[in-house]
């Protein structure tokens, strides 16, 4: 049964392989872990460090993991967004190995069946599956506090301890609250004596804080414990109220239903008929309802309960299953547990379909480098909501090419990029308008709009979306990648103009910003396109002359249909 959650996450991953902005840290860390390694001037949070440090401990841990792999497939030639889903695939296997530790230990003092129908309702929810793949720091920290909730639940103190500590020091502090209240447990039943509950919890306290300060004051440049800066800021200043707040009571009327999906109506019942499992689920309602004292909410703040509540859910299938032959009643109860397995399922098929147009600026840049898979070079300029929504160094996959994020840049300054990645709501957006004089649209990506519901079809629920997204190219590209030598890159460094914070650099028919993304006045860079494009005018030398066939159509402005732009966000790397 287990395998069914290697299946079931894989899954995710292939019709889900972007990542949003809660996920960019850990993305861009372990990828610059995997390909900077050393040289942490070009690591990706010294230009966006977020709004509060990270521990990079995870990244590290998730990056060593995957490496082997990275290596080989590098070996066959395969191009690095792949190697986006080896990361996220081998986040999913940490997660699961200690998920399957933990039901194991399940197993033992609940019996097969209830192990069985555990596997069933949890690979069922929508929500556990599709976040154990995502390098959130909540995901991240999953697979110690399985770890801990193994070593609780099997009597085995110090791995409760020291899983519990490396969760609460490295990655997520607000952990404290739940394991607290298993810890108060074993305590009032004395199951741990106090004196060697001190005696481990002391060393194992000091070497974590110590490890977390010497690994992330390296990567960060500064001294540094940064689970304590985000507690200070999250629950001490509250900060975090900035980024919404939503009501006392929302995990118990939102995110847990939708969290845990329909068999969360068993619960209740699951603890009424095994007394036992009160020791599990008390605490994490108990954690779900201080944490709610926390203005800010989010789902992924809660996600450690589901596999704790799921406890109590699997009692009661347990139960009714093993009785199903001896009652009509129970025959009856057993298929009402049918169905609500399969309400899980559907429900999550239909979060799936969602989730798969809910990040164009992954859809986008992938579609921008089939459309330019050809171009020797391209500086192309990423939108704020293509940088939320999927694109990650991990989908640059040229390195010829110039990424630039820069959000500081005028509208004149964007008009010099080859390509933009613009954030549009229609073709006759301000937006769009605004760069019809110097680029063309050479394609859109839509995102997700809302749910439609026409009882005449079938299905009679329809996803329906709109633009987002738009590519833009530069009118002159095309005829000045044909003209671009070799002597015009050696001359670059003659037309350096110094203006105010930047140097731009001019060459014929292009301007060139040099910010703080990579430049192309550095050294390094100009040489491998030197070579690049060298070897691109010698194998293309009797081709150079022919016109591009690719078509592409201007816009065409419609002043009764332009629609008011929407106010761009601020990118968030939190």
């Amino acid at each position: 049964m287990v395998q069914l959650l290697y299946i079931v996450a894989s899954l995710h991953i292939l019709l889900c392989p972007f990542t949003k902005v809660e996920e960019s840290f850990n993305i861009q860390a372990t990828h610059d872990i995997l390909y900077h390694r050393f040289n942490l001037s070009q690591y990706d949070h010294n230009e966006f460090p977020g709004v509060v440090p990270r521990t990079f401990i995870g990244p590290v841990i998730i990056s060593a993991l995957s490496a082997p792999v990275v290596f080989i497939l590098h070996l066959f030639g395969i191009n690095k967004f792949w190697m986006q889903y080896v990361v996220r695939l081998t986040l999913a296997l940490t997660v699961i190995a200690s998920w399957s530790r933990f039901r194991g230990t399940l197993q033992k003092q609940f019996g097969s069946s209830f192990a069985w129908w555990f596997t069933l309702i949890s690979v069922s929810q929508y929500h556990f599956m599709f976040y154990m793949s995502r390098p959130l720091p909540n995901i991240m920290v999953l697979p110690f506090v399985l770890l801990a909730l193994e070593g609780w639940l099997s009597g085995k103190h110090k791995q409760f301890i020291i899983s519990a500590g490396a969760s609460i020091v490295i990655f997520r502090s607000e952990l404290a609250m739940l394991f607290g209240l298993f810890l108060i447990i074993d305590l009032f039943f004395k199951k741990i004596d106090f004196m060697r509950f001190i005696k481990i919890v002391v060393p194992t306290g000091i070497g974590l804080v110590a490890l977390t300060v010497i690994v992330d004051s390296l990567f960060w440049g500064r001294l540094l414990w940064p689970e304590a800066e985000v507690f200070w800021y999250n629950t001490i200043l509250n900060k975090s109220s900035d980024w919404g707040t939503s009501p006392f009571l929302w995990y118990f009327y939102s995110a847990l239903p939708r969290g845990l999906g329909p068999s969360l109506v068993l619960c209740p019942v699951g603890v009424y008929l095994d007394r036992r499992l009160v020791q599990l689920v008390a605490p994490a309602v108990v954690y779900v309802l201080l944490f709610s004292f926390l203005p800010h909410k989010e789902l992924r703040f809660i996600i450690y309960v589901f596999p704790l509540l799921n406890t109590a859910s699997a009692a009661v299938c347990s139960y009714v299953f093993i009785r199903r032959t001896k009652a009509p009643t129970y025959e009856l109860l057993f298929w009402g547990i049918c169905l609500i397995i399969v309400a899980n399922v559907i429900l999550s098929i239909a979060l799936v379909l969602v989730a798969m147009s809910n990040y164009p600026g992954g859809l986008a840049i992938t579609r921008f480098h089939k459309l330019l898979k050809n171009e020797p070079y391209v500086h192309v300029h990423i939108s704020n909501l293509a940088a939320q929504t999927g694109v990650t160094r991990f989908t640059q996959i040229h390195d010829h090419w110039t990424y630039s994020k820069n959000e500081s840049l005028s509208p004149e300054q964007l008009l010099q990029y080859t390509h933009l990645l613009v954030e549009a709501k229609s073709k006759y957006s301000p937006t769009i308008k605004s760069f019809t004089q110097t680029h063309v649209v050479l394609d859109s990506v839509d995102t997700f709009s809302h749910v439609a519901v026409n009882y005449k079809l079938i299905p009679p629920v329809r996803i329906k979306t709109r633009p987002a997204i738009f590519i833009l190219e530069r009118k002159n590209f095309r005829n000045y990648n044909r003209d671009f030598t070799h002597e015009n890159i050696i001359n670059v460094e003659e037309h350096e103009i110094i203006s105010q914070e930047e140097t731009i650099i001019e060459v014929p028919n292009l301007i060139v910003i040099n910010d703080s993304d990579k430049s192309m006045n550095e050294n390094d860079e100009t040489e491998n396109i030197n070579e690049y494009i060298s070897k691109d005018i010698i194998n293309n030398s009797n081709e150079i002359t022919e016109e591009p066939t690719k078509i592409y159509e201007e816009v065409k402005i419609d002043k009764s249909e332009i629609i008011e732009e929407v106010q761009e966000k601020p990118l968030q790397t939190r």
